[in-house]
């Protein structure tokens, strides 16, 4: 997983998030995140078929609270597969679509490329990781945005959380690139072509909990 961040004024974001939530700042910033990877999917109760679904996931966010929780809200989500799409967007309510994506390892370089079907957004980027593992050190802004154990979405001015448990992240420094990225354009943000944050995660389990309203 890529993770890239921009830091961008407060004021930009308002008229994107819900009045609902409080966006989330540290010194003063509103961040976006852009994260490339592929989800292993282990659906619950399913028996006997409950086996791994793997497919490319890319999703834009920001970070938010709602009564005093810090989380992330979903500006979009794209995967590579129909069915992940309908389901969360039946499921969890989140603003998914379905998009052709490949994910292409050259040597330790990786290739991810995204063109959502039914809109000319797209994502390309390489990216390889150079470090030995990590976690963040709690107060920095690295820890700030990857250690977030909720997302909330917003129907109809109610406001659902639905809870995030997973371990501490394991980092590595990276190298990236972004050639093209008109996803975050497509949900009405304005990045700069470099992010000013990059980190890397090679895997981590996680798991999601059904949305309640907060």
């Amino acid at each position: 997983m890529l993770f890239a961040h921009w830091a961008l004024p407060v004021s930009q974001l308002r008229v994107l998030v819900p009045d609902e939530l409080e966006i989330d700042t540290s010194d003063g910033d509103a961040w976006i995140s852009l994260t490339p990877f592929e989800a292993c999917v282990r659906p619950r109760g399913l028996g006997s078929i409950n086996k791994l679904w793997s497919f490319p996931e890319l999703n834009c966010r920001t970070y938010v609270r709602y009564g005093g929780i810090a989380g992330v809200y979903f500006f979009s989500l794209d995967a590579g597969s129909l069915l992940a799409v309908l389901g969360a967007r039946t499921l969890y309510r989140l603003p998914y679509f379905h998009s052709k994506m490949e994910i292409d390892t050259v040597n330790s370089e990786i290739h991810y490329r995204c063109e959502r079907t039914l809109s000319s957004a797209s994502f390309y980027a390489k990216y390889e990781p150079t470090s030995t593992v990590f976690r963040a050190v709690t107060g920095t802004i690295e820890h700030w945005l990857t250690e977030r154990y909720c997302l909330y979405t917003v129907i109809k001015k109610t406001v659902l959380r639905a809870e995030i448990h997973h371990l501490p992240w394991n980092l590595q420094a990276v190298t990236a690139k972004i050639y093209q990225n008109t996803i975050a354009a497509a949900a009405g943000l304005s990045l700069s072509a470099s992010p000013a944050l990059v980190q890397y995660s090679e895997r981590q389990e996680v798991l999601i909990w059904p949305p309640y309203a907060a």
